[in-house]
């Protein structure tokens, strides 16, 4: 499970249009970033862009199946990832993210590691 996720996350998702950015946040990318805790039981997946949501959430269902782990998808716009200030999306900033697709600036949490 180590590198599963991140490169069958990437296969599934490069191929839907729209996608500009794949993060995996929650407790893989937590685990993957080194914090101790349970093994994940599931997958937690920020997709950046403006895809259909039926190809998203079938990509994600794909992913299920190989990875034989429930993957939970969350749709955001580039303008909302970026502008937001909710308190989803300012947790997300704090923790741990594993960038799959795309670039953009790293987030307050990622710059601070570097």
């Amino acid at each position: 499970m180590s590198f599963g996720p991140p490169l069958v996350l990437a296969e599934e998702f490069r191929a839907v249009h729209g996608v500009e950015e794949i993060l995996l946040f929650g407790s893989w990318a937590a685990r993957y970033s080194g914090e101790p805790g349970p093994p994940p039981r599931d997958v937690d997946v920020l997709v950046v862009g403006t895809p259909d949501r039926d190809a998203g959430h079938e990509a994600a269902r794909r992913a299920e199946g190989r990875l034989q782990r429930e993957v939970n998808v969350t749709l955001r716009s580039r303008e909302r990832w970026e502008n937001d200030d909710d308190g989803f999306t300012r947790q997300l900033r704090r923790s741990p993210l594993v960038r799959l697709i795309g670039g953009g600036a790293p987030t307050p949490a990622q710059a601070a590691d570097t």
